[in-house]
């Protein structure tokens, strides 16, 4: 009952509600964003696949600029990444506007983290299991690591919860991700501003 119907209920009243009380404080942050970002846009859309693989066009804000080098190729995240942007991405503030994604469907609360469609045909099958669920704004992985874990141990993370997520699994991601963003844990990969990309596991 819970993954046919409940999940579904809760993501639409969670996000509807949580939408309407922060409304004011996402225009804040839009306001800041927009002379932070040196008039490069406040919303970073991105085409992300969602479950079965579809692709839904993600809405996060935008925490870096759109700086390139001579030739034309984006800077390095930590190179790009601004002073506003480096506090809501170490809150998670940054994710809020997947609220929307969540009360359209394309996303649930907790879920995988839906990552980049190159990365599909570089799955296993198993990897791949990861998309049979809505991806969420934070998951199981989340809450074990972050981007401070590999690529492997994410992917395991995530398939273990598509095998045993229900409602007590749920609301135990939502308290330790809570824990997670109190003490900025895990919001980086060593050596990297965010997470080094996935390139097969070879």
């Amino acid at each position: 009952m819970y993954r046919k119907f409940i999940k579904r209920v809760l993501d639409i009243a969670i996000s509807s509600i949580a939408l309407l009380l922060i409304s004011w404080f996402l225009l804040v942050i839009t306001i800041g964003l927009y002379f932070a970002n040196r008039n490069g846009g406040v919303f970073f859309l991105q085409k992300r696949p969602g479950k079965d693989g579809k692709l839904f066009t993600l809405i996060k804000f935008k925490t870096m600029t759109d700086e390139s080098d001579a030739q034309g190729n984006l800077l390095p995240d930590e190179m790009r990444i601004t002073r506003i942007g480096q506090v809501l991405r170490s809150l998670s503030i940054d994710e809020l506007p997947q609220l929307i994604n969540v009360f359209r469907g394309d996303m649930s609360i907790v879920g995988p983290r839906p990552l980049l469609p190159e990365y599909l045909p570089l799955y296993s099958t198993e990897q791949a299991r990861r998309n049979n669920v809505r991806p969420g704004i934070t998951g199981w992985a989340q809450c074990h690591g972050r981007n401070a874990i590999s690529w492997k141990e994410k992917f395991n993370l995530d398939v273990w919860y598509v095998e045993n997520y229900s409602f007590i699994v749920d609301c135990k991601v939502i308290i330790l991700s809570v824990k997670k963003v109190l003490f900025r844990d895990g919001i980086s990969h060593e050596g990297q501003a965010t997470m080094e990309k996935f390139n097969g596991n070879n």
